[in-house]
């Protein structure tokens, strides 16, 4: 089996990149900006939005952990009911 890599092969991105991305996104829609804006403005201000972004992100992105880890605890318990 020849399994060379391919040049053109695009890098896979981290799943949790572009969910953190998202969430920066939505924080700064309802904050009315986008990133587009961020370029005008003044780079403190641009700091702070970015700092409250990257927080929600993160509180949302462990919120989003807990639930699965929850699920996942759900469907363990579950299952060995099931036995």
């Amino acid at each position: 089996m020849n399994t060379k890599p391919t040049e053109q092969a695009e890098p896979m991105e981290d799943r949790n990149a572009l969910l953190e991305r998202a969430l920066i996104e939505e924080y700064l829609n309802d904050k009315g900006y986008t990133h587009e804006d961020l370029k005008k403005l003044p780079a403190d201000l641009v700091e702070k939005l970015m700092k409250e972004a990257s927080q929600y992100a993160s509180l949302k992105m462990e919120e989003v952990s807990a639930r699965a880890h929850l699920i996942k605890e759900l469907h363990d318990d579950a299952s060995s009911l099931e036995k």
